[in-house]
């Protein structure tokens, strides 16, 4: 297991490198009473402290669905990867559907790769060549530079909810609606160190501190929208990791939207005999 985990630091970091992308969902302006205003008033005082309950919130919602969406600019093209499914919030387990882009090349699409998300590992199936097509590919995520915040070209929803932890600033800018659902839109920074320091669960904290030590830099710029119950219904970070072969600075954009909660989820993690335990091509 430990040599299979080795291989993957030097040769499945590609999917984090090779691409990931936006998906940006806009409001329109809404309008409130005099009590939302209060609220408002309140939420804007407090938008710190706020935000960083964020993830007890999700957890109390129990479950949702998910879209997610990445975006980079590489060599001169805009990559883009995006994911759809769900998530329960309490025991930290989702699945999630993640569509690759054509190749530069202009051949035909990549066949979806289906992602699980559980405490402390990502586990996927169709990750691409060497790999069976009944065999998954497991990631330790506290042994990705990332934390898994983009190595799987989804954020795992938990995850960018508990990046909020770190909240260092934070301004109210208004209300709006993602989706037809009334929100109100924060925009702040979080410290992706501190975020680990006040994670709950300790795979969490292993997987943001090393988020923290393998990004250009630990500030997270974001933007969350805040439904009425204090649940995060869209979020967007900016993280920043180092290209070591052009010797600068990538910055990739992570959007997820969550919506439906209260839904089923039933997710069955692979057992050892399916998980591959050979070299992963790039």
């Amino acid at each position: 297991m430990a040599q299979r985990r080795q291989r993957w630091r030097h040769t499945g970091g590609a999917l984090a490198t090779a691409g990931v992308m936006v998906c940006v969902c806009a409001g329109a302006a809404g309008c409130s009473g005099s009590g939302a205003a209060a609220e408002d008033a309140r939420g804007a005082d407090d938008a710190v402290g706020l935000l960083r309950q964020a993830p007890d919130r999700l957890e109390a919602g129990g479950s949702s669905k998910a879209r997610t969406a990445m975006e980079m600019a590489t060599g001169g093209t805009r990559v883009t990867i995006r994911g759809e499914g769900v998530y329960d919030f309490r025991r930290r387990l989702g699945e999630l559907r993640v569509m690759l882009p054509q190749d530069p090349a202009g051949r035909g699409e990549h066949r979806p790769i289906t992602e699980l998300l559980a405490p402390g590992a990502l586990f996927m199936k169709n990750r691409g060549a060497g790999v069976p097509a009944d065999k998954w590919v497991r990631v330790e995520t506290a042994q990705v530079s990332d934390g898994n915040l983009v190595t799987g070209g989804a954020t795992d929803p938990f995850a960018a909810a508990e990046v909020l932890r770190g909240t260092r600033t934070a301004t109210y800018v208004g209300r709006t609606e993602v989706a037809g659902t009334p929100v109100r839109h924060y925009r702040g920074t979080a410290d992706l160190a501190a975020a680990a320091r006040s994670a709950v669960v300790p795979a969490d904290r292993d997987a943001l501190r090393a988020a923290a030590r393998g990004f250009a830099t630990a500030l997270v710029p974001f933007d969350v929208y805040l439904d009425d119950g204090g649940r995060i219904r869209k979020i967007r970070h900016r993280f920043s990791f180092v290209n070591r072969q052009k010797k600068g600075a990538v910055a990739v954009a992570s959007t997820t939207l969550l919506y439906d909660f209260g839904v089923p989820v039933a997710v069955r993690l692979p057992r050892s005999a399916d998980i591959y335990d050979g070299r992963i091509a790039e």
